[in-house]
């Protein structure tokens, strides 16, 4: 393995951004140096790093030389960044959705797919949120049998949108609780206690953009072109973690309950919560702040003789964003892909 690497966050003081920041700390990542960039707006701010601080330096100001660069400022920034992140020698890690369906650029959930990363590697794709957390818990169920179709009701808290969106639904509560009404410059319905169809826009089949994201990704991780997947994406009024309602169905019989559980349990970053005597099942409130992803409601889809049910829920600002994108820098660390 290498050594000490410099490496670079662009959009370091947005909700994901501090969560790099916090996941390479954490995570004892081998960083020589950690420099921080965002808008002119965030310039000079001080922000934590473990037991020091760091200064905000301008993005416009980079002069691009690192060994790995984390993009997280947004897809446009991110088509503008990071060829020059490349170009000047390093790797970079994007979490936009600006290269996750370039067919040279590999999308990587590490549990799942890490072995398609190689030394020409120089960019490397991050997933949207949903397919990372649902994959997580769809990947293991491989084993028991080819599966044919899935369908999933996601239920999408806040962190999705961005601190901006966490902290208006904050302020929308505290105003309906005091009296008042409801209304926000952020989301383009009242927020709080209300939940609303994913505020991307629709295409031409009906289905809104995170929701068109989800399908073609989930298939590209999974490399299962034509993965039958229906989705519905709905925005709750959770400030964090998100949660899915999955239907998984299989060729032939469907697998017992008990081998279910049995992959499930032995996979890597999946964590089983399926208490059915006292009513205790996956929660955004217990999936919140760490990196597992949460499954239980383990059942028999009665309505199909070869699907089951499942609840998974992850938290969005980890492994569906900063963790898995730190997980894939320290993979290829340790294959020397740095």
């Amino acid at each position: 393995m290498k050594g000490k690497i410099d490496v670079a966050i662009y959009g370091a003081t947005g909700a994901v951004g501090q969560e790099l920041i916090t996941s390479l700390v954490a995570r004892r990542f081998p960083f020589a140096s950690l420099r921080l960039y965002a808008s002119p707006a965030s310039v000079g701010k001080l922000v934590k790093c473990g037991e020091s601080s760091l200064r905000v330096e301008s993005s416009e100001d980079s002069t691009w030389g690192c060994d790995l660069a984390f993009m997280s400022a947004g897809a446009s920034k991110s088509r503008e960044f990071a060829p020059k992140v490349v170009g000047a020698g390093g790797v970079v890690i994007d979490n936009s959705s600006a290269f996750r369906m370039d067919e040279s650029v590999p999308l990587v959930v590490p549990e799942i797919n890490g072995n398609t990363l190689s030394p020409t590697n120089r960019l490397v794709a991050n997933p949207n949120c949903i397919a990372a957390i649902t994959m997580m818990a769809v990947h293991p169920l491989r084993q028991l049998g080819t599966i044919s179709r899935l369908v999933l009701s996601t239920y999408q808290s806040a962190s999705g949108g961005g601190a901006k969106l966490m902290d208006d639904l904050q302020e929308q509560t505290r105003t309906v609780l005091n009296g008042g009404v409801a209304s926000s410059s952020v989301a383009p319905h009242p927020y709080a206690f209300n939940l609303f169809s994913h505020n991307t826009p629709i295409n031409e089949h009906g289905y809104n953009d995170e929701e068109w994201k989800v399908i073609a990704e989930s298939r590209k991780i999974l490399d299962m072109p034509d993965l039958a997947i229906g989705v519905t994406c709905i925005r709750v009024p959770v400030l964090r973690a998100h949660s899915i309602s999955l239907t998984v169905e299989f060729e032939g019989e469907v697998p017992a309950e008990g081998a279910v559980r049995e992959v499930l349990m032995a996979a890597p970053g999946v964590r089983v919560v399926d208490d059915r005597q006292s009513n205790h099942f996956p929660m955004p409130s217990e999936a919140s702040g760490q990196g597992d992803v949460l499954v239980g409601r383990i059942r028999r889809d009665l309505s199909h003789r070869s699907a089951i049910n499942l609840f998974v829920v992850g938290d969005q600002l980890l492994k569906g964003a900063a963790l898995n994108a730190v997980q894939i820098a320290e993979l290829m660390l340790a294959r020397n892909l740095i």
